[in-house]
């Protein structure tokens, strides 16, 4: 790549260390992974000035680019008395970080040139809704030439200095959430200009040239090709470029990967189809290496049984590559925060290590070694009278009080995700080795532990509560009150060995029918069907033994069931597998029928429950959107194994290209708004991996429910097998 920066910048190091391992502080736009349109863009014209957007929003080019497959393309012709603008948005939302920088910098390529007096303009909006005045998007260049890519560099000191805010509120870069691009002088031509590598960063200057990439290897599944290499454990590598070809000759650039990630994949889209690739190294100042050697893969048809082998090791690498290096714990959204560690959501992930180990995705030993790290950085975090709090910082153990000063203590419900993982890991690592018999009794402490019954409050009282904090105590005051995704804390209150719970709470909380329990559920579901827990009523020829409304989140189903086995029990009130088939029955129903005419929904893509870019998770008109969130329906493979390996099928051979990446499925996508998730939460990834296993062997289920604290558990609420 000849394209070079236009300022020679002092060599800095520190900033060179700081953009390698931080990839997501300073990269505001690569790419755009849905082909058309940015979906994070919003377009405003007035005529007769003319501006090129599709469905509202900024194009996105396949054929000019700096970081392949795409770039940014801006079409205009600016006339008197018109004006337009586009708005982009940047990272931001669930576990955002902030930037980290000086500049904004973008590369631009330009068919025509494009003189300071005929740039447009461009203006910056932090997350705090503080804005700045505009300057020219051209910066200090004096000409974009034509057809040339040249970088430019917007210092924020610039966009400050133009003008004195009205207010002491300041623009704060670190907080950037919106770039706005607006017309200037109008000049009644046409332009086009190409915008690629948005980014925020410090100046560097050539740093050492980079070596080829070593240990390239690639590996053909049914549509995709995973290719895996050796890191360079130099600190100046912004990412590595991708190459393919089809026939060994002529080499194209498909994409890139973060410099901290040694993972690619390229889906190809048919079995039986063979591909060939290198990949180079780029550094700070966009300076490419030699190639590597060149490697071959085929893909080839798989059977349903390999596609769910597949899929559970594509999320599972989520736990074990994904996972924070000091706390071996899952980090709550990637990208996002990489120290916000998610207690619940490791807790899903210590059962997807059993799963791993058993299906051989990794050895016994490398789980127990995980294991080991796992539970040593849990019984030093903080606690609260036995209970984690919901986020943990990943480096310190200390709480992260990410939903603000009063989520400073303990979370019973994240709590009691984590215990169902680590009794289902007990259980499982079970062999008479003095590092398995150690993590046995870690578990075993952390049990024994936890003061459920603190958790009610008062002694006398009917209901569990979620938070209590050292300094709040239980300001927040939100009972847990079923039906939701929390009866496993019941279950387990009720199962502990040290501060267990009356097992008539079960009923008067979990299932109450006071005054109180009724009226939140009416609160969250706006409904009385359900609202005394049992409902009785039948939607799309499913009856609903218990549930609010038409059955809610599918969620509800999955995660206070990845290790309690529903299967063969009943309560007063229902069997709670067959409650659950029928829920996701319904989900899939509300897909085929699809009352409000959403693209992409139907027998083969449905599934709603919370995620990213979810309204509700819930099957109503009220709660649609459009979007769909992958894990609904994988998540529901016990219950619907039939409907959720079709949807598995669509999701990975019709949509994969968009929606499969390095740690499997993506969160969910939005057909209608070309809206495809670009992240992966660790409340997704493991309810596919533990639930597919469920449906094939039961391994999570058969270790939970060997706990010797579980069956006389089930006894004292009333529990009975079925025959």
């Amino acid at each position: 790549m000849k394209a070079r920066a236009l300022l020679p910048f002092a060599f800095s190091l520190l900033a060179i260390f700081t953009f390698a391992q931080s990839y997501d502080t300073h990269v505001a736009f690569d790419n755009s992974l849905p082909s058309g349109s940015l979906y994070g863009s919003n377009a405003e014209v007035v005529t007769p000035s003319h501006l090129d957007v599709v469905d509202g929003k900024l194009p996105v080019d396949e054929s000019h680019f700096i970081s392949p497959p795409n770039a940014l393309r801006l079409k205009w012709q600016s006339a008197n008395g018109g004006d337009w603008n586009v708005s982009l948005e940047m990272h931001g939302g669930w576990g955002r970080i902030d930037f980290s920088g000086d500049s904004l910098n973008f590369w631009a390529y330009s068919e025509t040139e494009i003189t300071r007096a005929q740039s447009p303009r461009i203006a910056l909006r932090d997350s705090n809704g503080v804005g700045t005045p505009d300057t020219l998007l051209i910066g200090d260049v004096q000409t974009f030439p034509a057809k040339k890519w040249v970088r430019v560099r917007l210092p924020f000191s610039k966009f400050s200095s133009q003008t004195r805010n009205t207010s002491d509120q300041n623009f704060d870069p670190k907080k950037l959430n919106r770039v706005t691009i607006v017309q200037g002088l109008d000049d009644n031509q046409p332009h086009t200009l190409y915008i690629d590598e948005i980014t925020v960063e410090d100046a560097t200057a050539p740093g050492k040239p980079l070596v080829a990439p070593a240990g390239l290897t690639a590996k053909g599944y049914d549509r995709h090709v995973d290719l895996t290499w050796t890191k360079d454990p130099s600190p100046g590598v912004r990412y590595y470029k991708l190459y393919r070809s089809f026939d060994g000759k002529e080499f194209t650039p498909i994409g890139i990967q973060k410099s901290h990630l040694a993972r690619y994949e390229d889906f190809l889209g048919e079995s039986g189809k063979t591909a060939h690739y290198k990949i180079s190294a780029v550094d700070l100042n966009y300076q490419e290496s030699p190639q590597s050697a060149e490697v071959t893969a085929s893909t080839r048809a798989m059977t349903d049984d390999e596609l769910l082998t597949m899929v559970q090791e594509g999320c599972f690498r989520y736990y074990w590559e994904g996972a924070h290096p000091n706390a071996g714990m899952a980090i709550e959204i990637t990208p996002g925060d990489p120290d916000l560690i998610a207690l619940g959501s490791s807790g899903f992930g210590v059962m997807a290590i059993t799963v791993g180990v058993d299906r051989g995705f990794i050895t016994r030993e490398q789980g127990v070694e995980r294991m080991l790290k796992i539970t040593g950085f849990l019984q030093n975090a903080d606690r609260f009278h036995g209970a984690w709090p919901h986020f943990l910082n990943g480096r310190t153990g200390k709480v992260f009080p990410y939903f603000g000063k009063y989520d400073d203590g303990g979370d019973l419900v994240e709590t009691a995700f984590m215990i169902h993982g680590l009794l289902t890991a007990r259980q499982y690592f079970n062999r008479d080795t003095p590092q398995e018999r150690e993590i046995r009794d870690r578990i075993t402490r952390m049990w024994r532990e936890v003061e459920w019954d603190w958790y009610r409050q008062k002694p006398d009282s009917d209901f569990l509560y979620w938070h209590w904090s050292p300094d709040h105590g239980f300001y927040i005051n939100h009972p847990l009150i079923g039906w939701n995704e929390t009866m496993i804390i019941y279950l387990l209150a009720i199962a502990s060995p040290t501060h267990p719970v009356p097992a008539s709470m079960y009923y008067t909380g979990w299932a109450g029918q006071s005054q109180r329990a009724i009226d939140y559920r009416q609160g969250w579901s706006r409904t009385t069907q359900g609202d005394h827990y049992a409902n009785g009523n039948t939607y799309y020829g499913h009856k609903l033994d218990v549930g609010e409304g038409n059955g809610a989140e599918l969620f509800f189903t999955q995660f206070s069931f990845f290790g309690f086995d529903p299967r063969d029990k009943h309560d007063k009130y229902t069997n709670y597998f067959n409650n659950n088939r029928n829920i996701a029955l319904i989900a899939h129903d509300y897909a085929v029928e699809n009352p409000r005419k959403f693209k992409g929904y139907g027998d083969n893509a449905w599934g709603r429950s919370a995620g990213v870019n979810v309204a509700g998770g819930r099957s109503l008109p009220r709660d649609d959107n459009g979007t769909l969130n992958i894990m609904a329906s994988l998540g529901a493979f016990p219950y619907t194994p039939e409907e959720s390996m079709k949807a598995l099928k669509h999701f990975y051979r019709d949509l994969g290209a968009k929606t499969w990446g390095i740690y499997g499925f993506r969160d969910g996508y939005n057909e209608t708004e070309n809206w495809y998730q670009d992240v992966y939460m660790a409340l997704n990834q493991a309810p596919i991996v533990i639930m597919i296993e469920n449906h094939r062997t039961g391994l999570v289920w058969n270790n939970f429910m060997k706990n010797p604290e579980i069956q006389p558990m089930l006894d004292k609420i009333g529990f009975v097998k079925e025959k």
